[in-house]
């Protein structure tokens, strides 16, 4: 034991030389090459860090604060030596950890007693050549460097191995449980040392062992003092301590399978201390632990960070859903209406270009009559303009009415930020160009403002919703939340595209059909014909004319006085298709404004949301192994 003690003392004169930065004992070995992370870990670490980076301003920062911390220990333990492995001894008090470190360390290194706690800072026995490595990792660790040791006999099997030998996880210290807790999230392996009496503890089990199911690969389970049991007890307590660890969810490494190792021993007789060598020479010799450990870190931040990536089902906008966000907003702004005006106004106008030189009169006295009266009450509309005022004014109402059940909904958007609540009586509304159309402004628009603007609120709202179905909470939150933005100022920009459209339908189609002038034409001979006829009739019947001529005066002024009304009808049923179509070219465009409005004010924010959200799903995938 004087041996054991000169080669302990020889190893701390050197750690505290390394503690000041010089290099005495140990020096690289020549050749040896770092193994950190390998190749399937550190595209993982690179998708996490990539992913919190996409979620920071997403996400709140708590949820994150674990994954950040995995990363910084991945960072901190890939710049430290690959080639060797740090080895923890946990377990209760009396467990025997100390006397287990003192036979694996070939002598007495860690003090045993009766006292409790007996180990209240860790100590620290290191298997190696490599001193700067090692030093660097027990720095790390925070091991004092009087409590750092070398092997007494300094087998080769164990090259590489740095065994802890921590305080106890149930100490009545305080200090001791925060020191065991630190420790075990910054080591390669654990070996959970239990005894007869406690192996059962509900505290190991539901504090430790159950939370660490997934650190099974890295984690040794070894029943100490089986020398206290009679006979075959000890196969019996070994037969229960497994199914204790298979109920706590911890794989076991049973017929070539990976997962914890189980081993029954006597550190006091050092029955099993070869088995339990021999295991954790292999393990060592592997170079895999610290790999092995942070995929575990890794599988655990993902499986944390699931509930706020993973969506229930397929996300993202259907072509339905845009359709139906389009065909709102084409409602918010009376497109139908404005088409059918636009239709009757070109079917006005066409009247007009092919009515005979009569109804022309007629339609300009009826013009001025209603002129005069309109101005009386501030109207100012003409009488031509009477039917597509009246159409607008029905097309408004019933709007209005079907409108209306929307209104009940308005002050409940979850769109967050297009609450129609607020100034919807100072702001100018998508509902006036249902009543705007050749300059005028039907009254009876008025009625439709206030329903328009909850249709608008309505389209975004199920546009959002539709995005946001199956998403995580914080994601449908962010979709809904670029739909609110986006609504701020819709209604003004679909108010805008319909003052365009309107505009571009006043004074009627740019160009004027050629048949038109000729149905002009056709009426104004028509007109003459008609005009002589009649002359001609008068004058028989005065006497002026020839008596016995009247059926050649009679035959233009029937021509006239009937050809007239029946070109006026021909007129008339061949205006219908062009006019319907002129009118359903109008309501294309406004559809097409209202649509474009509403794809770069909600549409597209939300698809970048969903976008965004795509990339750290993809990214996840690859941090969680899937």
């Amino acid at each position: 034991m004087a041996e054991d003690g000169r080669v302990g003392a020889a190893y701390r004169t050197t750690a505290y030389d390394g503690a000041q930065g010089t290099s005495v004992a140990y020096g690289h070995a020549p050749g040896r090459q770092r193994r950190g992370t390998d190749e399937v870990l550190r595209p993982r670490l690179d998708a996490l860090r990539e992913l919190t980076a996409l979620s920071w301003s997403r996400l709140d920062g708590e949820m994150l604060q674990e994954a950040a911390r995995v990363l910084d220990a991945a960072d901190a333990r890939c710049r430290l030596s690959g080639e060797h492995t740090v080895v923890a001894l946990a377990g209760a008090t009396g467990s025997g950890k100390s006397s287990l470190f003192n036979a694996l360390a070939g002598g007495s290194r860690s003090q045993v007693g009766a006292r409790r706690p007996t180990t209240c800072e860790p100590v620290a026995c290191v298997w190696s050549d490599d001193r700067a490595g090692a030093e660097g990792l027990l720095n790390r660790l925070g091991v004092p460097a009087r409590r750092r040791h070398v092997p007494v006999d300094g087998t080769p099997d164990l090259r590489g191995l740095i065994l802890l030998d921590l305080p106890d996880h149930d100490s009545a210290a305080t200090e001791n449980r925060a020191q065991v807790d630190r420790m075990l999230a910054l080591v390669d392996a654990v070996i959970w040392v239990v005894d007869p009496e406690k192996y059962a503890d509900a505290v190991l089990h539901e504090r430790y062992l159950r939370p660490l199911a997934g650190y099974a690969e890295i984690t040794f389970v070894v029943l100490n003092q089986v020398d206290r049991l009679p006979g075959d007890a000890a196969d019996q307590v070994v037969d229960d301590l497994r199914r204790l660890l298979d109920e706590d969810g911890l794989a076991l490494g049973e017929h070539g399978e990976p997962g914890a190792t189980v081993l029954a021993l006597s550190a006091a007789t050092g029955q099993g201390v070869g088995e339990l060598r021999e295991a954790l020479g292999q393990f060592v010799a592997e170079r895999g632990a610290a790999a092995r450990r942070l995929a575990a870190d890794v599988d655990a931040a993902a499986e944390r960070l699931r509930p706020v990536y993973v969506a229930e089902n397929r996300v993202g906008l259907t072509e339905r859903a845009r359709a139906d966000f389009d065909a709102r907003l084409a409602e918010a702004v009376g497109a139908v209406a404005i088409g059918r005006a636009a239709e009757r106004d070109w079917l006005r106008q066409a009247a007009r270009a092919c009515g005979s030189p009569w109804a022309r009169l007629r339609s300009r006295r009826t013009g001025r009559r209603a002129a005069e009266g309109h101005a009386e009450v501030g109207g100012g509309r003409t009488g031509a303009d009477e039917p597509a005022a009246a159409a607008r004014t029905n097309a408004g109402r019933t709007n209005a009415g079907r409108m209306k059940v929307g209104c009940t909904d308005v002050g409940r958007t979850d769109v967050g930020r297009a609450d129609v609540g607020r100034t919807i009586a100072g702001r100018k509304n998508v509902g006036t160009a249902v009543g705007r159309l050749n300059g005028a402004v039907a009254e009876a628009a008025v009625d439709a403002r206030p329903a328009a603007r909850p249709v608008v609120e309505q389209a975004v709202r199920a546009v959002a919703g539709e995005a946001a179905c199956g998403l995580p909470a914080p994601w449908a939150q962010a979709v809904r939340d670029a739909a609110g933005r986006g609504a701020d100022g819709l209604p003004e920009a679909l108010d805008r595209a319909a003052a365009e459209a309107e505009e571009s339908l006043r004074g009627g189609p740019a160009g004027k059909p050629r048949w038109w002038t000729v149905a002009a034409a056709l009426q104004g001979l028509l007109f003459v014909l008609q005009v002589v006829g009649v002359l001609w009739l008068l004058g028989v019947l005065t006497g002026v004319a020839d008596g016995t001529a009247w059926g050649s005066a009679l035959l233009p002024a029937v021509i006239g006085s009937v050809g007239g009304p029946a070109l006026t009808w021909m007129s008339r049923v061949a205006a219908r298709g062009p006019a319907r179509r002129y009118g359903q070219e109008a309501e294309r465009r406004l559809r097409g404004a209202a649509a474009g409005c509403g794809r770069a004010r909600v549409l597209e924010p939300v698809a970048a949301e969903l976008l965004r959200y795509r990339e750290v799903r993809e990214r996840y995938a690859v941090a969680a192994g899937a």
